[in-house]
């Protein structure tokens, strides 16, 4: 387990994933009905993801850089 401050959403690997998504399935995009808009992300988890997973692991992580203070 690691300790996290209160708001760290860039040391949260899940804020990391919701980032990748809303990049490929949400960004500029015009969704006219809800069911399509979640279509574009079921897509994003059921194919996209899949195919482009190799690719994150070295973003999304809990390898956290540590500090040593005085």
């Amino acid at each position: 387990m690691h300790y996290l401050l209160p708001y760290s959403p860039n040391l949260n690997p899940i804020e990391r994933l919701w980032k990748v998504m809303n990049e490929c399935a949400m960004n500029n995009k015009y969704f006219s009905t809800a069911k399509e808009f979640r279509r574009s992300i079921n897509e994003f988890f059921i194919s996209t993801l899949p195919e482009m997973g190799h690719a994150l692991d070295d973003s999304i992580n809990d390898n956290f850089q540590t500090f040593d203070f005085a």
